[in-house]
């Protein structure tokens, strides 16, 4: 049901300063942030051969990222985004396999303009999983 990895989101407290080390010290091709109001995030990705890095940075003082900054100071790994082909399919297949889809359970449209949908993690081995529609 999943197909490749889209990227890993990692929340950082200083994005500035997150982009300016993926850019200087890994050579990395660092695209420009982006708000995310629907989500509560600024993010900004970080295109690899073979995937992506999203850096999150809290968009405003309910952004779910600031919860897990006040929890890990420093930053940290956030998510693992996969992508699937049929979002709504691969929804009703892992609820009824007994996995949580949080929210509504309805996708949103995430920071690549495709529907977006968030696993539990505590169905996946402490991994808070997105599912992204190609």
């Amino acid at each position: 049901m999943i197909g490749r990895l889209n990227h890993v989101a990692i929340a950082v407290p200083d994005l500035d300063a997150a982009s300016a080390q993926y850019r200087s010290m890994l050579g990395a091709n660092v695209g420009a942030p982006q708000d995310e109001p629907d989500h509560g995030v600024t993010v900004v990705f970080i295109e690899l051969p073979n995937t992506k890095i999203e850096l999150l940075y809290p968009l405003g003082d309910a952004s779910p990222i600031q919860g897990f900054l006040d929890k890990n100071p420093a930053g940290g790994i956030h998510h693992i985004c996969y992508e699937v082909d049929d979002i709504i399919a691969a929804r009703d297949h892992l609820a009824a396999s007994g996995a949580r889809v949080l929210g509504n359970g309805e996708p949103k449209i995430g920071a690549h303009g495709k529907p977006v949908l968030f696993l539990h993690p505590k169905d996946f081995n402490g991994c808070l999983i997105e599912l992204e529609q190609v």
